[in-house]
């Protein structure tokens, strides 16, 4: 690629920013597993490179790939999204506040409920699609960090990015965003006002259920995206070289992956929606959907993820579950077979997701097969 003006960051993602090695001239970026670099005559490190935890060549294409995609000035990778997440929390201060929604990822909820409670961290937990909570909750001077999970885990509640930052920025916050569900191909945090961006890149930057990672990406550097770095290599929250590699890799389909699955799942929800079988469809694809409006104006497509409540309770989604032949009942999501999970029964007796839900991750198999399988396990 000779040149990258105006090219979009799919095609940045596809040729990996047009790296060329410049030795061998493979258009594959190698592993680098050393751990440590040598030091010049003079004792000095000309190179730029010290030490592999807090620096490594094979972050440097996924790093890159990462901010162009989010249209970021810097992106970090981290060992999983729960590393990446945490990290954002661990870079402020006991005794500061922080905003984050009721309805979100639980690993990360009951981390910020136990842990970064206990820390010292005060956390304030708000109904996120209601913008006039989230208003009434930052604190002018305190609040440090307010958190948004848009489309949200497991329910596909939306909140209003553009308007929640500018009133977070007015009272001295900073803005992050968990983007893992919607990804840059359907939505832009940090164009709309997001300071920052977090993944989990285990699921969809991946892709194929192989790699375990997380990223955050600043929309400016310095300030919090220095500090986040700091914490990032002397923490020692980094990926290793070969799961680095294998991301940069999968980010090269990103975008044909991520469009394919989105159009099967506005088909499959508008499927689940119509069968008498289904109480009701969280997808932000759907007119009936309370965020529909926000999503058409914040997002470019409602992605690959829903989730729906079957009649008969928490025995008869089992049971639906169970009867499934194509869809495999597993935690995560984002990889190129569907799953399907009971969240519930995962969350805990705490969590407020309805018993009767079974949430989706939609892969790239034949829409008419999957939807022949639900069909059949819905029909009992």
């Amino acid at each position: 690629m000779t040149s990258k003006k105006n090219v979009t960051a799919a095609s940045l993602a596809a040729q990996a920013m047009g790296w060329i090695d410049p030795v061998t001239k493979a258009v594959v970026p190698p592993i680098h597993m050393a751990s440590t670099y040598e030091r010049d005559e003079d004792n000095g490190y000309r190179s730029g490179r010290i030490y592999a935890r807090a620096d490594n060549p094979t972050f440097d294409q996924a790093e890159a790939t990462l901010a162009a995609l989010e249209i970021g000035a810097k992106a970090l990778v981290f060992s999983s999204g729960m590393s990446a997440a945490t990290a954002c929390f661990l870079a402020l201060a006991p005794g500061d506040h922080v905003v984050v929604p009721k309805v979100m990822y639980w690993s990360l909820r009951s981390w910020l409920a136990s842990f970064a409670t206990h820390w010292g961290l005060s956390v304030e937990f708000v109904d996120a699609d209601q913008t006039d909570a989230i208003a009434k909750a930052v604190r002018p001077g305190a609040t440090r960090l307010v958190w948004l999970e848009t489309p949200s885990n497991p329910m596909l509640n939306l909140s209003d990015i553009e308007t929640i930052a500018e009133l977070a920025h007015g009272r001295g916050a900073t803005v992050c965003v968990d983007n893992t569900f919607a990804t840059p191909v359907w939505q832009k945090p940090l164009e709309l006002g997001a300071d920052l961006v977090m993944h989990s890149s285990t699921k969809y930057f991946g892709g194929h259920s192989d790699v375990m990672g997380g990223a955050v990406i600043a929309r400016d550097r310095g300030g919090l995206s220095d500090q986040l770095r700091d914490y990032q290599s002397t923490a020692g929250n980094v990926p290793s070289p070969f799961d680095c590699w294998l991301l940069r890799r999968s980010l090269t389909t990103l975008s044909c992956r991520v469009r394919a699955q989105t159009q099967t799942a506005e088909r499959l929800a508008h499927f689940l929606q119509r069968h008498r079988g289904v109480e009701r469809v969280f997808y932000p694809g759907l007119e009936s959907h309370p965020g529909h409006a926000l999503a058409r104006k914040q997002m470019s497509g409602f992605g690959a993820m829903l989730s729906f409540c079957v009649r008969g309770g928490r025995d008869e989604a089992f049971a639906v579950a169970a009867r499934l032949k194509l869809f495999t009942r597993a935690t995560s999501l984002g990889g190129v077979e569907s799953l399907i999970e009971h969240r519930k029964s995962i969350e805990g007796p705490q969590s407020v997701t309805p018993e009767s839900l079974l949430r989706v991750s939609v892969g790239l198999e034949s829409v008419e097969d999957l939807m022949e399988d639900l069909e059949g396990a819905l029909s009992g």
